[in-house]
């Protein structure tokens, strides 16, 4: 018993985990404040979880829902290229709130209010990701090969000028790169990778619907970001698996399941506030949330 809980933890880690990275990429990397980013994560959910419902094989289904969120993260970025900070939070938050409105009430295709129930577990050419343990390892390759790419892109030449935008626009501008092209491409790599955490998701709850996605549940991956350290990979992993688990030790204490959801938001929220005061950077951030 305590074996699967703990499995299921790990899925959940792993889960988050692609999310914060790809988060990463934006907020950390480019200085892209995006409150978006939940919006993708639900984009692919529900795109992977009507593909395969519709009996199309989970490896294209997964695929599909990175590419089509990265098509959103890209169309997002031309109506919000020339906006910063607050406004471009504000934008971005009003996409969120447009994809949780069309998933609550598009109901020929989302069933709205009712979700998606019974999506199936993974099946990768034959072989069936049913279990908690196999689906953990499948998650655990995806995690790997997520990071791995990140980590790539962030360590090239374009990293490096994805950095300069962030902190110089205008200069950058004047070396002659095209920032509103490295922006986008920033977006949409963020929302490939968020559509991907998505499809997992939802492969693994096996049903989904519109209150999984809303701002409260962005709210958890901001703090994972902010408390690891923007434009820190390190710390956004370390932060993960710190905030993930933290709150689990209220289920033991005996308090309702009512309860624990608000206080798990409370403690997100006291972590968030410390660190923006008394470590802006975070763990291991080069740069402070301006």
């Amino acid at each position: 018993m305590i074996e699967a809980y703990f499995i299921h933890l790990a899925i959940l880690v792993g889960i988050y985990l692609i999310l914060a990275l790809s988060l990463q990429l934006a907020l950390g990397y480019a200085g892209l404040i995006n409150l978006g980013h939940i919006a993708f994560f639900a984009i692919g959910a529900y795109v992977s979880a009507l593909l395969t419902l519709n009996g199309i094989p989970f490896i294209i289904a997964i695929l599909l829902a990175g590419i089509i969120s990265a098509g959103f993260g890209f169309l997002l970025s031309i109506p919000t290229n020339k906006l910063k900070g607050d406004y471009l939070a504000l934008a971005t938050l009003a996409f969120t709130f447009v994809v949780y409105a069309i998933t609550l009430n598009w109901t020929s295709l989302t069933r709205g209010p009712l979700g998606l129930p019974g999506i199936p577990k993974p099946s990768i050419f034959g072989l069936s990701f049913s279990s908690n343990l196999s689906f953990l390892v499948l998650t655990i390759i995806i995690v790997l090969l997520a990071y791995f790419i990140i980590k790539r892109i962030v360590d090239s030449p374009f990293g490096k000028v994805l950095e300069a935008t962030r902190d110089n626009e205008l200069a950058t501008k004047v070396l002659g790169k095209n920032t509103f092209k490295i922006k986008s491409i920033a977006l949409g790599t963020s929302a490939f990778f968020a559509g991907i955490a998505g499809s997992l998701y939802a492969h693994y709850i096996t049903y989904i619907d519109p209150s999984s996605f809303t701002i409260m549940q962005l709210i958890p991956i901001l703090c994972i970001v902010i408390i690891g350290g923007l434009a820190s990979l390190r710390g956004t992993v370390i932060a993960t698996i710190i905030l993930i688990l933290l709150p689990e030790p209220l289920r033991f204490i005996g308090f309702p399941s009512s309860v624990i959801g608000p206080m798990r938001q409370i403690i997100y929220a006291l972590i968030l506030l410390i660190i923006l005061l008394y470590r802006p950077k975070g763990f291991f951030g080069k740069v402070e949330l301006e």
